[in-house]
């Protein structure tokens, strides 16, 4: 089947980000270490900085090993934990409510179904096509900031809000490309498409970018 022309781009800029140096590296690095840090950074990381979250979430993990221990730590000690993250008082108190339920609702393990993942404390959309993405290895597009604003800039959709985004993508993308897309657009925005002073004389894909800005 012939590529059609956003995945055409999509190729250019995932080939291109493959030797960028960005702070989403730093974080995917840390967070593989197990299921559970894979939903705890996802929970950290909302509206917060990826070089922040992964200083954090080392030394949270250097504490927390699993959902036992987040239910037992206290919430001033966690809230010192991960002082740096934003909100961090706020999700301080999710990621207790967190541990309760998986360990009361789900028997300590995270559930592998959109519907049940969004119940979860701390967990909306984004959140969950992102475990559902890396842990369970599903077909799904994890819509943040970066996804939302390329696209866009680049024109391959209109879109107002993340879940539009997600629905338009899904639309034009073949499933091969949905789990490649979030990690590429991020470190792509990171490294080149920024929101302010996009570095556009060095972008792989800036002779195919209309540059709409938001």
């Amino acid at each position: 089947m012939k590529k059609s022309k956003p995945e055409f781009i999509f190729e250019k800029i995932e080939k291109y980000t493959k030797n960028l140096k960005v702070p989403l590296n730093s974080l995917i690095a840390i967070k593989r270490n197990s299921d559970f840090s894979i939903l705890i950074s996802a929970i950290l990381s909302t509206r917060t900085k990826d070089e922040v979250t992964a200083k954090v979430l080392k030394n949270f993990l250097k504490r927390i090993k699993d959902f036992y221990d987040l239910r037992e730590i206290k919430l001033d000690e966690l809230e010192k934990i991960i002082y740096p993250i934003g909100f961090y008082r706020n999700k301080a108190r999710i990621l207790k409510r967190l541990a309760e339920v998986i360990l009361e609702d789900y028997s300590g393990k995270i559930p592998g179904e959109f519907n049940e993942l969004i119940k979860l404390p701390g967990v909306g959309r984004k959140v969950a096509n992102l475990v559902l993405q890396e842990i369970f290895k599903k077909d799904e597009i994890c819509v943040d900031t970066h996804v939302h604003r390329i696209s866009n800039r680049l024109g391959w959709i209109k879109t107002k809000n993340p879940k539009e985004t997600e629905e338009n993508l899904k639309a034009i993308f073949r499933k091969k490309y949905w789990k490649r897309i979030n990690k590429t657009l991020v470190a792509f925005g990171q490294g080149i498409c920024k929101p302010v002073k996009p570095s556009c004389e060095i972008c792989p894909v800036e002779e195919f970018c209309p540059k709409i800005l938001s």
